[in-house]
């Protein structure tokens, strides 16, 4: 496999997988799957996916925290309702001090709260996943610190199992996530990772509209 046309075409390759995680059916009324896309990126992917495998769609909203020098290098990430994950090693090497750090989770924050509004509106209140199987989807595993903090908030939020789902990723970021996640799928693992645009021949940003579309047309989580 040397990779993807877009995230959309991701997903739908994605979804066999997930499909063969959930089981038959994936939808039952005693634990009725959710699927969660990760904004931006990873929402495009979950689409597919949700579409593909007809479950309901909604996202999860988790904000990396980048060293201030390398912003694409994470030492951690936030997700609503507290949760922050924080990654050593990287914290040692970029050698960031209290102060530094609570600046950037200090900024995520208020992007974290932005997108909640942006994204939900009053006509969108976020779904339980009590008692759920959670199939949360990014657009690929860098560090594993986004997905990582989105599975420990699923965790909280008591979710009754949860699936981490991924195109493509690191080997270190595989091996964290599944260290978290019942389940971890991710196709896609090269040995020379590299970046995750990488491995996609159409990888542009993905935009908040973009966002609110993909939901859109996708059926709705039951609050």
């Amino acid at each position: 496999m040397d990779g993807y046309a877009d995230r959309a075409e991701a997903g739908r390759r994605l979804a066999r997988p997930v499909a063969d995680a959930l089981g038959a059916p994936a939808q039952t009324p005693q634990l009725p799957s959710i699927v969660l896309g990760l904004p931006r990126g990873g929402v495009p992917v979950a689409a597919a996916v949700a579409s593909a495998l007809q479950l309901p769609l909604d996202l999860l909203l988790v904000r990396k925290l980048g060293v201030p020098e390398h912003p694409e290098l994470a030492f951690g990430a936030i997700a609503s309702g507290g949760v922050r994950v924080l990654n050593p090693d990287v914290l040692a090497t970029a050698a960031l001090d209290e102060r530094a750090i609570a600046a950037v989770v200090e900024a995520e924050a208020r992007e974290l709260a932005r997108r909640e509004r942006i994204y939900r509106g009053a006509a969108r209140p976020p779904p339980s996943v009590r008692g759920r199987t959670a199939v949360v989807v990014d657009d690929g595993l860098a560090t594993g610190a986004t997905m990582r903090a989105a599975v420990m908030a699923l965790r909280e939020l008591q979710a009754a199992r949860v699936i981490a789902a991924a195109p493509v990723g690191s080997d270190e970021a595989c091996a964290l996530v599944a260290e978290a996640a019942d389940a971890l799928i991710c196709p896609l693992v090269p040995k020379t990772f590299g970046a995750v645009g990488a491995w996609y021949a159409d990888f542009e940003q993905t935009s908040d509209d973009d966002v609110r579309r993909a939901l859109a047309s996708v059926a709705q989580a039951e609050p």
